[in-house]
C-alpha cells in the first residue's frame, strides 16, 4: 500500500510522466520547465523525491513509472480510508452524505457499483 503522499510540486512533475512516459530525463527538464516554469535543478529535486518513494524509476536518463496513476490513486484512496474511517467504506460514505444528498440516477449507479463486485 502506497504510505506515501505526494506534494502538490511532486504530483505535478508526476503528472507530466505519466502522460509522456517513457520519458527522457533531459526531455522531462524541458517540460517542466515549459509547463511549470521550473529550473532544472528543481525539476531533478522533485523527480528524485519521487523515485526515493517508488513511484517512479529514473534509470539510465529514462523515466517511467512504477504504478499506473489509477494505481496510485486507489492507494491513496484506500490509504485515506484506512486512516480517517478505520478502512470502513460504508464508514466513509455515510459521512460523505450527511452533507450531500444523491439523486435517483447517482444511486441507481451506486447500487449497480455494489451489485458488481458483490462477492457471492
Amino acid at each position: 500500500m502506497v504510505t506515501y503522499v505526494m506534494t502538490q510540486a511532486e504530483n505535478e512533475l508526476a503528472q507530466l510522466i505519466w502522460e509522456k512516459e517513457p520519458i527522457p530525463s533531459g526531455t522531462l527538464v524541458k517540460l517542466a520547465m515549459e509547463h511549470l516554469g521550473w529550473k532544472k535543478s528543481t525539476t531533478y529535486t522533485v523527480l528524485r523525491k519521487i523515485c526515493e518513494n517508488g513511484i517512479f524509476r529514473n534509470e539510465g536518463a529514462i523515466v517511467t513509472s512504477l504504478m499506473s496513476k489509477e494505481e496510485y490513486a486507489r492507494k491513496k484512496g484506500e490509504n485515506y480510508l484506512e486512516e480517517n474511517y478505520n478502512g470502513s467504506l460504508p464508514g466513509f460514505v455515510a459521512a460523505f452524505l450527511e452533507h450531500k444528498k444523491l439523486n435517483r440516477r447517482e444511486i441507481e449507479e451506486l447500487a449497480k457499483l455494489i451489485e458488481d463486485y458483490r462477492e457471492d
